[in-house]
């Protein structure tokens, strides 16, 4: 049977609480404006987790797993009146239970792949959760701070330029577009013309934009960073994609990114850093043994107990 908004509504507001371990979804609102406005409300009882909230057979539906559910939907979906999103989540729930006692009455979870998929899933969720558990407390406003000194802040500030190029299939046009660029011809118009770079380049007369050395093929970057600015290539580039023609418009020192203005990308490479570590201690406390395609043993190249870094 499906929820009513009304029935659960009267059990959340029994349990006094948001359904939610974080603060996605506010507590159920004060006492309606009728109440005498000199009786304060009454505090609340902490959440039960295992708070009965359906049956499936007899399988339960507590308030926790409401909780976790809430947890893993996408912030857009948490912006939702929970008196119109929490009966969703408890019937799908419900069906997912349904579901699942259904797939146990044939005997799927003794199927091999089916059993496969499982201890997969149950394997990833192990995972996951330990290192959840052990990258979580290292990751903090001070080793974000201090990652960020150290890669961003006390680097050498790098050179960029802004260029603009053609692309095409043979050195012989590109070497013609050279030679009509010399006698005046207009850039963006040739490259918008003639360019294999359909992408954003292409649809701005060829502009790639501000870019670092390292953004771009060696070939590229060697040919473009030996030009100085309001200069052609007067060679063409080769690369895997074909030949370039290359104009460089202007030269500058990157600016060093504030901390704001990198916050994320910081946590995600500390957080990347972090697991890495944790990955490879992990690794060292165990044996590792690989075997060919005949059953025979490996040997190994390096001990397990300094695995190389990638």
């Amino acid at each position: 049977m499906r929820l009513s908004r009304s029935t659960f509504a009267l059990a959340v507001l029994m349990a006094g609480t948001s359904v939610t371990a974080s603060t996605a979804f506010a507590a159920p609102a004060a006492a309606p404006a009728a109440a005498p406005a000199a009786t304060a409300p009454a505090a609340a009882p902490a959440a039960n987790p295992d708070m009965l909230i359906a049956t499936v057979n007899g399988s339960k539906i507590t308030l926790g797993d409401v909780q976790r559910a809430a947890g893993n939907l996408p912030p857009q979906a948490r912006q939702i009146q929970p008196s119109v999103l929490i009966p969703l989540i408890v019937n799908q729930l419900v069906d997912q239970k349904a579901v699942q006692i259904a797939a146990d009455k044939e005997g799927l979870s003794r199927k091999p792949d089916v059993k496969a998929a499982m201890d997969a899933a149950s394997a990833n969720a192990l995972q996951n959760a330990y290192l959840e558990e052990k990258v979580g407390p290292l990751v903090t406003d001070s080793t974000l701070h201090d990652f960020y000194q150290t890669h961003y802040a006390n680097k050498k500030p790098e050179e960029e330029i802004h260029a603009r190029h053609i692309l095409v299939d043979s050195e012989a046009q590109a070497k013609d577009i050279i030679a009509q660029l010399n006698k005046g011809a207009d850039f963006g118009k040739l490259a918008a013309q003639l360019s294999k770079d359909k992408g954003s380049a292409g649809a701005n007369g060829g502009d790639l934009g501000w870019f670092k050395k390292a953004d771009m093929l060696p070939a590229f970057s060697a040919a473009a960073f030996a030009m100085k600015p309001n200069t052609i290539s007067q060679t063409p580039v080769h690369t895997q994609y074909g030949w370039h023609v290359i104009q460089v418009l202007a030269t500058r020192t990157a600016p060093i990114p504030t901390f704001d203005q990198v916050h994320d990308q910081v946590r995600q490479e500390l957080i990347r850093d972090k697991v890495r570590d944790i990955v490879q201690n992990a690794e060292s406390q165990v044996k590792v043994v690989h075997y060919d395609s005949q059953g025979k043993v490996i040997p190994d190249a390096a001990p397990a107990a300094a695995p190389a870094k990638k």
